[in-house]
């Protein structure tokens, strides 16, 4: 198997990210696209109890363990599926069970912070960043928190403006000056995504390997 292609999607909270990966995923084809979210690697709190885990700072670059997902990057790298962990955000612990995924010829990571990690962002081929305004990106976050984790409007509110903000500010959106590419507007920057498309299906045809023909038989170039 030849090395992946590895594409970094980044961007601050309710930027469009997930969008933005979706479209790559929907469009290039999820089969072959090993897809890994920065949020499945929060460090595991289960040793704290949970009012303690409320108050850990999720925004810090800490809050993430690099370690385990520059491992699984290396291990697909080398032909070999892993075990994603599962997050429950709710309890702010990993789940018992696991997430496989099979090595391809895409690996898309997708994160807050992982332009901020240099050993991280040295893996990647493509560096995408999601720039939306701040009131936007707060609504959504605002929303998501409600919708699928949970929480109240005054946890959130507490929250960004505890550590979400200020985290941002300090690591989030200095990493962008580190991307190939920025897309402004998120998800409705349908341009944008259809110039990273092309971009990606062009480096995955210059993976193929070259075809030859001989008396008939087609097959790749260095077997004839």
């Amino acid at each position: 198997m030849q090395h992946p292609i590895i594409i970094g999607v980044a961007g601050g909270t309710g930027s469009g990210k997930t969008t933005v990966s979706r479209a790559i995923l929907q469009r290039v084809g999820a089969e072959r696209i090993a897809f890994l979210e920065h949020d499945s690697y929060y460090r595991d709190l289960s040793h704290l109890a949970l009012e303690e885990r409320g108050r850990v700072n999720f925004d810090h670059p800490d809050s993430l363990d690099n370690t385990l997902l520059i491992e699984h990057l290396d291990a697909l790298c080398n032909g070999c599926a892993v075990e994603v962990p599962i997050y429950d955000f709710t309890r702010h612990n990993r789940k018992d069970e696991a997430r496989i995924v099979e090595p391809q010829p895409v690996v898309l990571v997708e994160g807050i912070l992982i332009f901020a990690d240099k050993p991280l962002r040295e893996r990647m081929d493509i560096k995408i960043y999601v720039d939306t305004d701040a009131d936007l990106r707060f609504i959504r976050r605002i929303q998501r928190d409600i919708r699928d984790r949970g929480r109240s409007v005054e946890s959130v509110v507490e929250q960004y403006l505890r550590t979400v903000r200020p985290m941002h500010l300090e690591f989030v959106e200095p990493s962008k000056r580190y991307a190939d590419i920025i897309i402004p507007r998120g998800g409705l920057n349908s341009i944008a995504i259809d110039m990273v498309v092309a971009r990606i299906e062009g480096m995955l045809a210059a993976h193929q390997p070259q075809q030859k023909t001989v008396a008939g038989i087609t097959a790749p170039a260095d077997l004839l």
